[in-house]
């Protein structure tokens, strides 16, 4: 692991992550491990919903669009009832440009790098403490 990686300011922290594509979830999950963080995965929001019932993440990395017409909607708008900062990761950003718009959270466009992820991450932390 990158030294920059091991004295991450994400370190130690708990990070939902709501993608509907598995290959994406699994290599998000891998990356924030490498980086010391715990990921909650889900692939829909009714499960990232479950999720946050059993443990209030400290941030979370939402995919926009969940496929057969759902979005992360749902989930943004608990995240921010339970004041949890959030990052949008997306392909989708003329599709449902009215969800990224509506909850003004930074955007990282996909494809990504799971370093991108992580400077989001570090960046959303920075602004919201």
């Amino acid at each position: 692991m990158p030294d920059d990686m091991k004295t991450t300011p994400l370190r130690d922290l708990v990070v939902l992550v709501l993608d509907d594509e598995p290959i994406i979830l699994m290599d998000l999950e891998f990356t924030l491990s490498d980086a010391g963080m715990t990921a909650l995965t889900a692939s829909s929001a009714a499960r990232a919903l479950k999720a946050i019932e059993g443990q209030v993440p400290d941030v979370a990395v939402l995919d926009v669009n969940l496929g057969h017409d759902k979005t992360c909607e749902p989930v943004a708008d608990k995240l921010r009832e339970l004041n949890v900062p959030f990052i949008l990761h997306t392909g989708d950003l003329d599709r449902h440009g009215e969800v990224v718009t509506k909850f003004e959270a930074p955007i990282v466009a996909k494809p990504s790098t799971g370093e991108a992820i992580i400077q989001a991450l570090e960046g959303l932390i920075r602004v919201n403490t």
